[in-house]
């Protein structure tokens, strides 16, 4: 199996959850002390140690790299979980068709199909296996400052949905993980975007170890996809709702003059300072509330 984004968040959750099952993992992100971290983590806990292999998806070429070198690795790759991703913030208008903006597609969206292109004809030869893509609620619901993001994780979805289409009775499932608000170090960054932590302070926080298990649940039962928190399924399912409130949020939310704001802010681990300043609050006060 190889897990994409294993440095924290969703991913590493994931790799936790699927190394404690008895997996052959290989785990990639940019972050390659965090990834030894988790590789020490799992074998400490009695996991097979997994392979670590530092890759930065952004670069256009690096997921066909990454999926050669993993196959050098473990020989064969049953389960692709395509979870890294990042984003950028900014107006449609001061984004454009910046450099900002170009790496965040090459990173939600053309590695997870590079990964796609590698790993799936081995798995179609062999007669099963499973592609676990995860998107973001925010393709049916977006936000000002947003778009970039929400426009990649929609072509990510669309892009799922046709593979799965595409798929049908080879024995090799397709999975789509949709998640709304979980409690990950991008929620400090969500600070930054005008209005939206006003807007979503009534929603449903979900936790990255119980979306993981979902997540594995899911594989076992070929499931094709989850949506988490569950609460959060009912706007899923109807998206036309989901925009009509999201365009009343706007409006008593977010402050005309975000029209003037020239910031283009690239988010992430290896995002803007802005960015990672947000993110390492986030954590300081998760680690001073879990102390407590």
């Amino acid at each position: 199996m190889l897990v994409t984004g294993a440095s924290s968040g969703i991913g590493r959750e994931l790799a936790r959850e699927l190394g404690r099952r008895g997996a052959r993992l290989a785990i990639a992100a940019r972050r390659g002390e965090l990834l030894e971290a988790l590789a020490e983590e799992l074998t400490a806990g009695g996991a097979q140690r997994p392979s670590v292999h530092i890759a930065d998806l952004a670069e256009r070429g690096a997921a066909a790299r990454l999926a050669a070198e993993v196959q050098d690795s473990l020989g064969t790759v049953d389960v692709l979980v395509n979870n890294a991703g990042g984003g950028v913030g900014g107006s449609q208008w001061r984004v454009g068709d910046r450099n900002e903006g170009r790496d965040a597609f090459e990173l939600n969206f053309w590695s997870p199909l590079a990964l796609t292109s590698a790993l799936v004809p081995g798995m179609l030869e062999r007669g099963g296996g499973a592609v676990v893509n995860v998107t973001s609620l925010a393709q049916i619901g977006t936000w000002p400052g947003m778009g970039h993001y929400s426009a990649t994780k929609a072509a990510l979805g669309v892009a799922t949905e046709a593979l799965r289409l595409e798929l049908i009775d080879s024995g090799v499932q397709v999975l789509e993980v949709i998640p709304g608000p979980v409690d990950t170090a991008i929620q400090g960054e969500s600070r930054l975007v005008p209005g939206f932590q006003a807007a979503t302070r009534r929603m449903p926080m979900g936790d990255a170890a119980e979306l993981a298990r979902l997540v594995v649940r899911a594989l076992e039962r070929g499931q094709p996809r989850v949506v988490y928190p569950r609460l959060l399924g009912l706007g899923y399912r109807y998206p036309g709702i989901t925009r009509r409130a999201t365009i009343r949020m706007a409006r008593r939310h977010v402050d005309p003059s975000f029209r003037s704001d020239e910031r283009v802010v690239r988010s992430g681990s290896f995002g803007d300072e802005e960015a990672r300043q947000a993110r390492a609050e986030w954590e300081r006060t998760r680690e001073a509330l879990a102390r407590r």
